[in-house]
């Protein structure tokens, strides 16, 4: 009500006129408010592919921990727990190694960037 009276005095825009855009207001406020809802891949952060690349490490440990430990348990056979651990052990090898191609290419990149300077190249 209080942006009707400004429009009146300001403007001379109608009373009636300044009432509408008043409640066409209110309304589109209230159906953002309560039925506008943002996208859930809005609202997750954005993880990076060496984000990833660490789960998918930790993950692999916890399988190679919990494999050990069902071995020793009894679940699984001499056999059947050596072909389990040496596949996760090779997935494990290629996912250390995509880390490593990863966080090498990030340095490059800071070092070239870095290594721009005149200070640095003079020693």
């Amino acid at each position: 009500m209080f942006a009707a009276l400004i429009m009146v005095a300001l403007f001379g825009v109608p009373d009636w006129a300044a009432l509408g855009a008043c409640v066409a207001l209110a309304v589109v406020v209230f159906l953002f408010v309560f039925y506008i809802h943002p996208d859930a891949s809005d609202l997750a952060p954005h993880r990076t592919k060496l984000d990833q690349l660490l789960e998918r490490r930790d993950t692999i440990y916890d399988n190679l921990r919990d494999l050990k430990f069902e071995h020793r348990a009894g679940k699984y056979s001499e056999g059947d727990y050596e072909l389990m651990k040496a596949s996760l052990e090779n997935e494990a090898v290629l996912v250390l190694t995509e880390i490593e191609q990863v966080t090498e290419s990030q340095i490059r990149r800071a070092r070239g960037v870095r290594g721009a300077t005149p200070e640095r190249s003079a020693k």
